[in-house]
Parts: C-alpha cells; structure tokens; sequence
C-alpha cells in the first residue's frame, strides 16, 4: 500500500492505493506518505482529489476498493456513492435504500467505517431533517465539504 497526503482545505488529506485501486484515506497525514506521487494512479487520485477541493471537479473516476467490511456496509458505502454531489441523503434513507428501513443507526455506524472518506462521501449523508450528525473527521470538516459542494453546484446551475 502506498500513500500519499495532500493539503486541503479540510487540512491534510492522506490516500492510499494498492493494486491498481484507491483502498484507504483519512484525514491527517499518514506517517508514511509522500507529498510528491510517483505511479500513475497516485497522481491520478491525488489531481482528482486536488480538483474537488478547488471545486473544479465533481466526480471521482479513479478506482476505489474497499480492503475491509460486512455486506451490509458495503451495500451503505455503494449508496454513499450514488448521493449526487451537492445533495445529502438521510441515514434513514439510505437505510431504506439498502433494504434495512430500520437500519438508520447502523447506516451510522458504516459510515464512521468507511475506510475512503471524500472518495466515498460519507459526508453526504445527515440526520433527520437535514441535521448535522457525526462525521469521522469531524464536523467542522463536513460542514466544510459540504458547503464547498453546494456552492459549486449553484454556480454550475446559474452558468
């Protein structure tokens, strides 16, 4: 596994890539990353992740695998990724939509295990009622992902 970190506006952002996919990230540095990539699907991530934090993408083609998880919260982080950018989704309503209704607590709890955070927007999903509720990193840093996302897609809406 390889990793590299990345200044953000979220702070530093480290990720990993192992036999040709994404496999890890998480916020902070990881003791063993490099600043500069040298294989090609590093500085692929690195730029689409670099172009996301400017707001000039939105959408991440480089290819994520999960190293770890249970069904369920696979089927979770599959949903994570179908939320739109610029839009959120309710624990409930994922839990719904992996077919578990009364799951909500559990959406939760897979998304505080989502081993690729951003990648797969966790960030993407609130409360009940659009209430801010946890976050791995914090929610400072989802309020922050968040708000970088809705103002790019107004702009992208009123060009």
């Amino acid at each position: 596994m390889r990793w590299t970190v990345l200044d953000s506006p979220i702070g530093e952002f480290s990720v990993a890539t192992d036999a040709g996919s994404v496999c890890g990230a998480h916020f902070g540095r990881e003791p063993s990353a490099v600043e500069e990539p040298e294989h090609e699907l590093d500085r692929q991530v690195v730029g689409e992740l670099r172009a996301y934090f400017a707001g000039e993408s939105t959408e991440f083609t480089v290819p994520v695998v999960a190293p770890r998880g249970s069904d369920f919260e696979r089927a979770v982080w599959r949903e994570m990724t179908r939320i739109p950018y610029g839009e959120t989704s309710t624990y409930g309503e994922v839990a719904r939509a992996v077919g578990e209704p009364g799951a909500a607590r559990a959406v939760g709890v897979a998304c505080n295990r989502n081993p690729i955070p951003v990648i797969v927007p966790c960030h993407r999903i609130v409360g009940a009622g659009g209430k801010l509720v946890g976050f791995g990193g914090g929610l400072t840093r989802k309020v922050t992902l968040l708000e970088l996302e809705a103002g790019v897609a107004l702009r992208r809406a009123w060009t």
